[in-house]
């Protein structure tokens, strides 16, 4: 029997990362392993990897020299950022510059980058109806990964572009779930007005990776959006009032009533909800379902994700 063929997942600990080691390792006839990066081998999750069969690996994303032996005999590599760990979409373009040179000169056959598109060109930086912010970006978080693109395309990388949706997970971890005011109501708070958003579950990202990796003629060199569903922001509202049992209240604020709430990356965030409503067609035609449960058979949509994952949603 030939030897499987690996593929190094970055992030691996993380959503997207996790996500696809765990659809390698529980795949039995899967012609891939899963080495899976991470600063921290001994962490629980790292460990939990390990004992799904993976093999887990120290790395580093800022560290060339790391980066390089964590690709060495590779097939495959999937390449995410952390943005939210810095807020530093310059520290991004290094990492991404770091990862296509490594990746090329590692002979990579197939690398996923996880990317995001670059909003100024659809929003001009000149274009003030939508804040410049740190002066060179429109939605930084978005900007630096799409800047980064050609990174890849310039090594001559054998790429597949993936572009992610909203993870509704960001309801449980990132605060964006409803809030309870003071007249005791739940209310879900977005400034994407009555447009479709395209949303998926973090696992599926790393599940519809596994599908472009099983499928490489299909896919290099492609831009592959995936969702899990396209939802307004009421419709979202509803499904959450459903599984929690109790009325929550879709609160449509404008995006710069959301950019003045203070939080830490409130200003890119409200930003990004912009891109959303304003640019909704575009934004949600890259990031089709039906492709996306073509990838991955098992693709939820957002009543299936709560239905599991509701309870976890904080309410305060």
């Amino acid at each position: 029997m030939p030897a499987k063929k690996i593929i190094t997942v970055f992030g691996a600990t993380g959503a997207q990362g996790g996500g696809l080691v765990r659809a390698i390792t529980s795949d039995p006839n899967s012609e891939f392993t899963a080495r899976a990066v991470t600063r921290d081998p001994n962490s629980d999750k790292a460990k939990e990897l390990a004992k799904l069969g993976a093999e887990v690996v120290p790395g580093d994303v800022d560290n060339a020299e790391s980066v390089r032996k964590a690709l060495e005999g590779a097939y495959g590599a999937y390449f995410v950022t952390f943005f939210w760990a810095h807020y530093s979409p310059e520290q991004e373009k290094a990492e991404a510059a770091l990862f296509a040179k490594a990746a090329k000169e590692a002979g990579i056959k197939h690398a996923i980058w996880s990317t995001l598109e670059d909003t100024r060109e659809l929003v001009p930086l000149n274009d003030d109806h939508i804040p410049t912010l740190r002066d060179i970006y429109k939605v930084p978080h978005f900007d630096g990964k799409g800047e980064s693109n050609k990174f890849f395309t310039e090594a001559g990388v054998p790429t597949t572009f993936l572009y992610a949706s909203f993870y509704w997970d960001n309801f449980i971890y990132f605060g964006a779930g409803p809030k309870r005011g003071e007249d005791g109501k739940l209310a879900l708070t977005l400034p994407i007005g009555d447009a479709k958003m395209a949303g998926i579950s973090a696992e599926d990202i790393g599940k519809c990776a596994y599908g472009i990796f099983k499928n490489p003629k299909e896919y290099i060199g492609k831009n592959v959006g995936v969702a899990g569903e396209q939802l307004t922001g009421q419709e979202m509202a509803d499904g959450l009032s459903k599984a929690l049992g109790e009325p929550v209240i879709y609160n449509k604020v404008p995006a710069a009533v959301y950019r003045s709430f203070g939080f830490p990356g409130a200003d890119d965030l409200g930003n990004m909800f912009q891109i959303y409503d304003e640019f909704e067609e575009k934004l949600n035609k890259l990031r089709d379902v039906k492709a996306s449960r073509k990838l991955n058979p098992g693709l939820e949509n957002f009543d299936q994700w709560l239905s599991h994952n509701a309870k976890k949603i904080p309410l305060n």
